[in-house]
């Protein structure tokens, strides 16, 4: 059990880490995605870039 707390949180760090690549990159700003303000805090809803994602790396480990 303890692995998988390892493998989540190193699977959180690089995500926080690629996040402002993704972003240069364009994700987070595609027409599925949801943005709103609510509280004085900007919330992003990335529905379409984690399709998007999804979608890049069920391709990439068909290739594994």
């Amino acid at each position: 059990m303890i692995r998988w707390f390892i493998v989540v949180f190193l699977a959180l760090m690089l995500i926080s880490w690629l996040t402002p690549l993704l972003q240069r990159l364009g994700f987070g700003r595609l027409p599925g995605d949801l943005r709103f303000k609510l509280f004085g805090r900007d919330w992003n809803i990335p529905l379409a870039s984690t399709v998007l994602l999804s979608m890049a790396a069920a391709g990439i480990s068909r290739l594994f």
